[in-house]
């Protein structure tokens, strides 16, 4: 099974040009596709609906969308009718298997005024492989504050492992005339995490490790960690104006069940769709 992270950029690329087309084939071929800054009615890109668009360019999948943030500022129509056309930023999955339930986790944050700060959220995806069910989860953490990122990796940690006790989207499906969905502890969490590798929050999220693919409690472990693991120098956001300020901040954590099943990881140096880079692995 092929999976893939990137974050779009809301369709933006290294060109400054917005090409939705361009974001679906850097992801195309992928069994499970998770995306950050997909939007809705955005200024900076048209006022594009990227999730209609994107399931359209990829009509072979199975989606689910995570509004983190949802505003609307009150724009009316010429007679004083509200538009209802609501500027949404959030997280995106795809899937080529069937996505059982989804749910999105609002993350913690704080009030901000010398610099923007929007809500961040985790889309949490049950995704019906044939390997058995899996929970896909989109990520998009802060990008300024190293206490706020804290604080929403702890939260996320938190609900992802809460997953099976608190009984997932539903628990009693019976009442609604549905099978029960199952709860499977198995988790891959993957995005944007604004983090540097070995920060204190990476560290967080790692937990200790006796090795470099081996947590010692039961903290999720970093596909990076594996197999031949990175190149030097290796990044997944990039300024091409400014290349010293590139930077890795774009990863994939998996649950301790699925560490002997990953395979190759790698980075599409390639992909000019986005100012990040789509990370890719496989799941065997």
């Amino acid at each position: 099974m092929k999976l893939v992270t990137y974050n779009t950029q809301y369709g933006v690329g290294r060109d400054g040009r917005f090409d939705l087309a361009r974001i679906a084939a850097e992801v195309a071929g992928a069994d499970v596709i998770a995306l950050q800054e997909v939007t809705r009615n955005f200024a900076r890109n048209g006022g594009v609906d990227m999730v209609d668009g994107l399931a359209a360019l990829l009509p072979d999948y199975f989606t689910a969308f995570g509004p983190a943030m949802d505003l609307d500022f009150g724009a009316t129509d010429g007679s004083g009718r509200p538009l209802n056309k609501r500027f949404q930023f959030g997280n995106m999955v795809l899937s080529r298997f069937p996505i059982a339930a989804s749910r999105n986790h609002l993350l913690p944050r704080t009030l901000r005024l010398s610099s923007g700060n929007l809500q961040r959220a985790a889309l949490e995806a049950l995704v019906m492989s044939p390997a058995g069910p899996l929970r896909i989860y989109s990520v998009h953490i802060d990008h300024i504050c190293a206490t706020e990122r804290t604080l929403q990796i702890s939260h996320l940690k938190e609900r992802a492992f809460a997953y099976a006790s608190e009984g997932g989207a539903l628990s009693g499906a019976a009442e609604y005339g549905f099978p029960e969905p199952p709860r499977p502890e198995a988790f891959i969490l993957m995005g944007d995490f604004n983090m540097d590798r070995f920060s204190p929050e990476y560290r967080l999220m790692v937990g200790e490790q006796d090795d470099a693919a081996s947590a010692l409690g039961r903290d999720p472990l970093d596909i990076y960690a594996f197999g031949v693991g990175l190149p030097d120098g290796a990044v997944s956001w990039v300024d091409d104006a400014r290349p010293e300020d590139n930077r890795l901040i774009d990863y994939a954590f998996v649950e301790k069940s699925l560490a002997g099943r990953v395979g190759a990881v790698r980075i599409d140096g390639e992909a000019r769709g986005s100012d990040h880079l789509p990370v890719w692995f496989e799941l065997a």
